[in-house]
């Protein structure tokens, strides 16, 4: 007997009440959505499966500019969701497998770090171990501007790897692994994988 579709989800700690649009993406083919408020960067719910859910939920617990929208009125803008995005350009860049995301180290500037950051808020340098506070130190990298810290870290270690690159190598897992350990809601649903990922490039021959 096929489960029945849960009606209610619960709201990501301290994000209630945010003025947001409706964003959505694939894993494995599967579409979720989910609330973004787009001024501050923040992803505001949970992923969702299911467009009424979605709607439901966004009915509850976000705004638009003008307010407290229903139901039918979040509706279209969770269908419009399937069809175009404020976050990317192309449809394919919020299409994700597990596979994938397993198989390496993510682009720098790609939407899955955006996602990723916008979920895990790694820009707070007080989540940062010592380790890679002295690392960005060395680096010459402001430790608030983690962002742009992991961007150019990314790139030298996939260029030049992470055992020729120790302190890019240090910023990279540290700020990688510091945004999954804490992810709200079910966000783990697509960034388990890329832990596993961050985890294998540790142990990777010639990247220890």
């Amino acid at each position: 007997m096929e489960q029945e579709r849960a009606e209610h989800v619960d709201p990501l700690p301290d994000r209630v009440g945010h003025v947001a649009g409706v964003e959505s993406l694939t894993l494995d083919g599967h579409r979720y959505y989910f609330g973004f408020d787009h001024r501050s960067d923040l992803v505001v719910s949970p992923l969702v499966d299911d467009p009424g859910t979605m709607a439901a939920f966004a009915a509850e617990h976000m705004r638009q500019t003008d307010g407290r929208h229903d139901e039918a009125f979040w509706a279209e803008l969770v269908a419009h969701a399937v069809e175009t995005s404020a976050l990317v350009p192309e449809d394919t860049d919020r299409e994700f497998t597990t596979a994938g995301l397993r198989a390496g180290l993510p682009d720098p500037g790609s939407h899955l770090l955006c996602l990723l950051g916008a979920t895990g808020e790694w820009d707070d340098a007080s989540t940062l171990s010592p380790e890679v506070q002295r690392a960005c130190a060395r680096l010459g990298f402001d430790e608030d501007d983690v962002a742009e810290a992991l961007d150019v870290c990314l790139r030298a270690v996939l260029e030049d790897g992470a055992g020729g690159r120790p302190d890019e190598w240090a910023v990279v897992r540290g700020v990688l692994t510091s945004a999954l350990r804490d992810l709200p809601g079910n966000w783990a649903l697509l960034f388990s994988p890329l832990a596993e990922a961050v985890a294998g490039h540790a142990w990777a021959p010639g990247h220890a």
